[in-house]
């Protein structure tokens, strides 16, 4: 049965609720005092016959135009209190009422009082909510048993005259009747606006969506077609209806789409694919197809107790080529970085090993001046021969540290991880180092924790990394400053850490520690030399051993650095270094897609 409950009027709802945001429910509302006036008007043109028969010495008629006077009036006050429920209770209280009454006044089984009170719970059925439609139907049950009781027991029944009866007994059923077909006419009155709403919501939707919409039958066949379906496809919509969408697809994406048309027509399921599209073009000189990608999401429409095997399918389609333009660009942009970035490293690796051969031959050959092999020198002619000797080792250095970085970014910096012991690392390392530190007139002091368990670590790479931790808090402390290198335990950790008390770093530098070429101070005019690979390369490092670096600084008291490596060497040991270690960090992007090419292909 219709009900205004099922246009969603069973939910609870203020008398601000009941604009034409809520229409059902102000129908409603309006129906429950429609028949409220039926009543009272239906009782007062029944009451001077009621009257007249009550002078003959007839009380029912004007009982019973009284009970409907009575509950029509109550009704009609409650509804203009905001009272909806009330009254709606009250008008079925009122046709059950005089129903009963009528049965008890004529014991003949299924006359029109047991009519009439079976009226209460439709109408309750029509405007009332939940729990009166049940509370109505279980007190019919009384009503019944009366007049069956009544019928077989052979009770007395009223004094009244068979015409006054029958007059009573038509007329009571007229108002009841009269009350549930007035709201039944305003249900289907409802349902009529409603869906003719709800159809133009719908239109008024499809007609004006950015993206073009499309419904097919399900053999595949466009029904309908939007009006920005003729933008996507550059033509008008009547020449697309009626024809299959799979011969305006690039030949490469009808398989997908069919895939993906079976699943949602066949089995039900939404599917989202991205296809090619082509899109006429009146105005073009060349027969060459144009194609635009386009993406399509396809849903089944499934209607209740429908028992077909195929579903007819709605699809919105959306044109994507702008973002496959930027993919595309992304793509491309991304190879030329990795192309240049190659290039960098291969250029680092060969020309550091074309600069290490003569470097060599001019360290040697500046020594063996220095120290008189081919002949004594003169004082200024030695002092020249060790510029060239300091020289060029530091030329070594750089070059050495340049293929350090191309070795880690190439993933060709393989380490042989082995059982070491960390205590000997820091007073090695002190001793290769403390001559730069004497030149620079700053203290080394090592701090080492006893009873270190052996770890699992190159030792060559530990060296290096504590090297290079040592030489940058020698160049970056003051003359007469303290430089302290500390081994420990940490967890299932080695703490190697190197503290100086010179100049600190600013914590924007901090946030840039670990990149290649960052140097705290910038420009020609800078005091430090150096060519800001240290903690590049040591960065490299560590994480090649699976370890952290980490950070501390003020600016004025020194800085902490911290490598801690874990004990039992690193998690896994790749053949390729590159796997893991990528010192310049770039975002990921999809597989190169040329598909701008194949925009012109012919199908």
């Amino acid at each position: 049965m219709r009900s205004f409950n099922i246009l969603g009027a069973d939910k609870q709802s203020d008398p601000a609720s009941t604009g034409l945001g809520n229409r059902p429910e102000m129908l409603r509302r309006k129906s429950i005092a429609h028949n409220a006036y039926i009543l009272v008007v239906a009782a007062l043109m029944l009451m001077p016959p009621a009257i007249y028969a009550l002078v003959l010495g007839v009380s029912l008629p004007f009982l019973l135009a009284t009970m409907v006077l009575a509950g029509g009036l109550v009704s009609l006050t409650m509804h203009q209190r905001g009272q909806v429920e009330s009254s709606a209770a009250t008008q079925v209280a009122t046709l059950m009422a005089t129903g009963m009454v009528l049965t008890l006044a004529d014991p003949r089984l299924g006359d029109a009082g047991l009519a009439m009170a079976v009226m209460g719970p439709v109408l309750a059925a029509l405007v009332a909510r939940t729990m009166l439609r049940r509370m109505s139907w279980l007190a019919l049950a009384p009503v019944a048993v009366l007049g069956v009781v009544a019928s077989l027991l052979g009770l007395p029944s009223a004094p009244v005259a068979d015409a006054f009866l029958l007059s009573c007994a038509a007329g009571g059923f007229a108002i009841a009747f009269a009350v549930v077909a007035q709201s039944a006419h305003r249900i289907n009155a409802a349902y009529e606006v409603h869906d003719k709403a709800q159809i133009s919501a719908y239109r008024h939707l499809i007609e004006h969506v950015q993206d073009a919409v499309l419904r097919f039958s399900p053999d595949g066949s466009i029904l309908l077609a939007s009006r920005s379906s003729e933008f996507l496809f550059g033509c008008p919509r009547y020449q697309i209806v009626g024809d299959k969408l799979s011969d305006r697809l690039h030949v490469m994406d009808r398989p997908s789409f069919l895939t993906a048309f079976a699943d949602a027509a066949e089995d039900g399921r939404s599917r989202t694919i991205e296809v090619r599209l082509r899109q006429d073009d009146p105005r073009a000189r060349s027969n060459v197809p144009c194609f635009v990608w386009a993406e399509m999401q396809l849903s089944p429409i499934i209607e209740d107790g429908a028992r077909s095997t195929r579903n007819e399918v709605i699809t919105l389609i959306r044109d994507i080529s702008a973002r496959k333009d930027a993919e595309t660009a992304m793509a491309e942009a991304r190879r030329v970085a990795e192309d240049a970035s190659q290039a960098k490293s291969r250029f680092l690796a060969t020309i550091g090993h074309e600069l290490r051969t003569p470097l060599n031959a001019v360290v040697g050959f500046s020594e063996m001046m220095s120290s008189g092999i081919g002949g004594e020198l003169s004082p200024t002619h030695k002092e020249y021969a060790g510029l060239i000797q300091q020289s060029g080792k530091h030329l070594l250095e750089v070059v050495g540290m340049l293929l350090d970085m191309s070795r880690i970014e190439a993933g060709k910096f393989e380490i042989q991880a082995e059982h070491m012991d960390p205590t000997e690392i820091v007073p090695a390392c002190i001793a290769m180092v403390d001559q730069l530190a004497h030149e620079q007139k700053v203290q080394l002091v090592s701090e080492i924790e006893a009873n270190l368990p052996t770890m699992t670590a190159d030792e060559r790479v530990c060296r290096q990394i504590m090297i290079n931790l040592l030489s940058n808090a020698i160049k970056f402390s003051h003359e007469g400053g303290l430089v302290t290198a500390a081994v420990k335990r940490q967890g299932q950790s080695i703490s190697f850490s190197v503290r100086d008390r010179g100049i600190g770093m600013a914590p924007a530098a901090m946030a840039r520690i670990g990149e290649p070429f960052f140097q705290v101070q910038d420009g020609l005019a800078r005091k430090y030399e150096g060519t800001g690979l240290g903690l590049s390369i040591v960065k490299g490092l560590v994480e090649l051993h699976g370890g952290t670096l980490r950070a501390m600084s003020e600016i004025g008291a020194g800085t902490t650095i911290t490598v801690l490596l874990p004990i039992n060497g690193p998690a896994t040991k790749p053949g390729e270094t590159a796997d893991i270690l990528p010192l310049f960090s770039e975002p990921a992007a999809a597989a190169p897609i040329s598909w701008p090419n194949e925009k012109r292909k012919a199908q």
